[in-house]
């Protein structure tokens, strides 16, 4: 069995002081934000404890889906680097960027940078999107839909290249009988989000997967819990979304918590269970909040 810990959207905190003149951009729209709503929102040690349960679990393989700062301040990112170091190992750890890592022109280069050994593919020296990496029965394919954004928005874009290697990648994992893993910020699904934060070419994604399948879809972007599905070529795929990793209890937003797979091979495809872990008020810490199956394309659904 092959345990898997899904987070994302951490959003770390506090934001430093910028300095004025990296304010002169959309930065002051995110700095505005944080001080009006997200450092109430997202202070406190919910994510600390979040992550101590995480280890408590001890997965095989933890997973964080973007937005690990919020205006990519230089700052933010060097201590986001830290953090990953806290969280695991780079072979252990592995992340996608978020619009809120590429929140500026210049800023996705400078986070993959510092983050490139959590983002970097088996035998490979740099990032290259999507990446793959290969654990046990598990492949993990980075998908990058981190791009800049003109004020008040926070799209995403694929873009054809990546889609084309993409569609490569996954057809050759499949060949491997890996189950394949997505990791992917924005949701690809229709209408799965407001406009001005959609991924603006998810048809894309959608048809690649279509095409050359995978066994599972993990993203954030929404801050929610959902869990929806794309056509594969040999049936529905899982697309499932955690709410932030930071999120304090008793907001609009779901609160802070993380999922936890549990992959195993059956004589005739896949078995997989989702646990849902966090807190459910203010008074109390990390607990189980729902745990289901999750329908596997070819495969039996469920643990024993």
């Amino acid at each position: 069995m092959f345990t898997l810990a899904h987070l994302s959207d951490p959003h770390l905190g506090p934001l430093p002081d910028p300095r004025f003149r990296e304010l002169l951009s959309k930065r002051v729209i995110g700095y505005v934000n944080w001080r009006r709503n997200r450092a109430r929102s997202m202070g406190g040690d919910y994510l600390a404890t979040l992550i101590a349960d995480i280890h408590d679990q001890r997965p095989d393989h933890i997973a964080v889906t973007g937005d690990l700062v919020n205006i990519a301040l230089d700052r933010e990112i060097a201590a986001a680097q830290t953090w990953l170091s806290t969280l695991g190992g780079a072979d252990t750890v592995s992340v996608v960027p978020g619009n809120h890592d590429a929140y500026v022109p210049g800023a996705i280069r400078r986070a993959t940078d510092a983050w490139t050994a959590y983002m970097r593919g088996d035998a490979e020296e740099g990032t290259a999107f999507p990446y793959v990496r290969r654990r046990g029965p598990v492949a993990f394919i980075g998908v990058s839909t981190a791009r800049a954004s003109g004020p008040w928005f926070a799209t995403g874009r694929v873009g054809s290249r990546q889609t084309k290697r993409l569609i490569d990648a996954l057809a050759g994992l499949r060949d491997e009988g890996l189950f394949r893993i997505l990791l992917i910020h924005h949701p690809p699904g229709r209408k799965a989000t407001s406009w001005v934060k959609r991924l603006t070419d998810a048809s894309r994604l959608r048809a690649a997967v279509k095409l050359s399948g995978c066994e599972l879809v993990l993203h954030g972007h929404t801050h929610l819990a959902t869990q929806a599905s794309i056509e594969g070529p040999s049936g529905d795929v899982p697309v499932i979304c955690v709410p932030s990793a930071s999120n304090a209890p008793g907001g609009k937003r779901p609160s802070s918590r993380y999922n936890l797979f549990r992959i195993s091979e059956t004589g005739n495809g896949w078995r997989c269970q989702m646990e849902e872990r966090g807190f459910r008020d203010r008074s109390g810490g990390v607990i189980r909040l729902a745990e289901r199956d999750i329908p596997i394309p070819n495969g039996r659904a469920g643990i024993n």
